[in-house]
């Protein structure tokens, strides 16, 4: 071999990369400790961004299309190497190539819950998954934070990398929109499409990557919170109690059912409720026999004030079974009613004692 012949081999005229893959992000040109000559040829396909590195330091990029390697066309390479009236002799420089293309179908999750402030119910652990696309925007950056000197940087490097980056990402974002999680969990692709212009500045700014969609598939909340919502959903279905009884009802006897199951008990119960109800405030009722002036007693001093004697036939304390009976339900229905603190009363022992004010506020509340 001449010596022209060997010193040419040892020259870079030609630097490509001839991407076949589906799953590369960056890829640095091998050459094999060869110095890259004057006018070299630089053939940058699409989908491609081609991004000179000469010591640690960033010089030109290089968009897709067919460059020669002239002082011309590396000015900022020129200015790092000193070449103040162009270059002659072959110089060496490292030639990262970057793909640019959409990368699709990619999968994000929180390993751990997220802490979330919400308007609903305050301070709540969230966890979250779905998927998101992806594209390179600003090779330097992703370069520079994502792939470092990786020779052959590839998307399952991507994923272990960029999970916890993303998901950080994505709490910010969150937060600062200030959804509640009521709204995450009914309006997924919403919430997702309006998280977009909140991530991409961050991720743009951080790690020179945009997502063109960010899809949530889920968020789930801890079982405490999970138990309100559904407490929340049943009260907004459930809307006007008295309308929700009455088609209860009929339902009931429109079944046959005689008032059993726990439709018919929840209609007995409240036609128990609304009898009292009469009962006590009824012109000749409970109460009205309490508020009736009795003949050859004096008149009160306020008229308009029902009487505080008591009442015949209703003592003062009450214990739940005499109270089941003067409201006509269930004694069950009563207990039920103490337990959960509906009906006021004191628990003395095992036993329960309500007072007539107690029973008669019930009935008007």
């Amino acid at each position: 071999m001449s010596i022209m012949n060997f010193i040419r081999s040892q020259l870079l005229e030609i630097i490509q990369w001839e991407d076949d893959s589906r799953d590369t992000l960056s890829w640095r040109f091998p050459d094999e400790d060869k110095e890259i000559k004057n006018g070299a040829q630089l053939i940058v396909r699409e989908s491609q961004v081609a991004q000179f590195v000469h010591s640690g330091r960033y010089a030109d990029t290089f968009a897709p299309g067919k460059h020669s390697l002239t002082t011309e066309n590396i000015p900022v390479l020129s200015r790092i190497m000193g070449w103040k009236f162009g270059f002659e002799s072959p110089f060496k420089c490292d030639v990262y190539f970057v793909t640019t293309r959409l990368f699709t179908g990619n999968k994000w999750g929180t390993s751990n819950p997220v802490m979330l402030r919400d308007p609903d119910f305050g301070v709540v652990r969230a966890r979250a998954f779905g998927t998101y696309d992806f594209k390179v925007v600003e090779p330097q950056t992703f370069l520079r934070e994502v792939a470092g000197t990786d020779h052959h940087f590839r998307l399952d490097e991507f994923h272990d990398t960029m999970r916890s980056r993303l998901v950080s990402a994505f709490t910010e974002a969150l937060g600062a929109s200030k959804i509640p999680v009521l709204d995450l969990a009914s309006r997924y692709s919403e919430v997702g499409g309006a998280l977009l212009p909140v991530l991409n500045p961050l991720l743009r700014a951080k790690y020179g990557l945009e997502l063109s969609s960010f899809i949530i598939e889920n968020v789930s909340v801890p079982p405490e919170v999970e138990q309100a919502i559904d407490k929340r959903s049943s009260m907004a279905a459930i809307g006007n109690l008295n309308d929700y009884v009455k088609l209860q009802m009929a339902e009931s006897l429109g079944k046959g059912e005689g008032g059993g199951g726990a439709g018919g008990q929840m209609a007995q119960f409240a036609m128990g409720m609304a009898m009292a109800g009469q009962m006590f405030n009824q012109a000749g009722g409970i109460l009205g026999q309490a508020t009736a002036p009795v003949a050859g007693t004096p008149p009160q001093s306020n008229p308009g004030t029902p009487s505080q004697a008591p009442v015949p036939g209703l003592p003062e304390l009450l214990s739940p079974a005499d109270a089941a009976q003067a409201l006509g339900v269930n004694e069950s229905d009563v207990v039920q009613a103490l337990n959960d603190g509906s009906l006021k009363g004191k628990k003395i022992g095992s036993t329960w004692r309500i007072t007539r004010q107690a029973l008669e506020e019930f009935l008007n509340s």
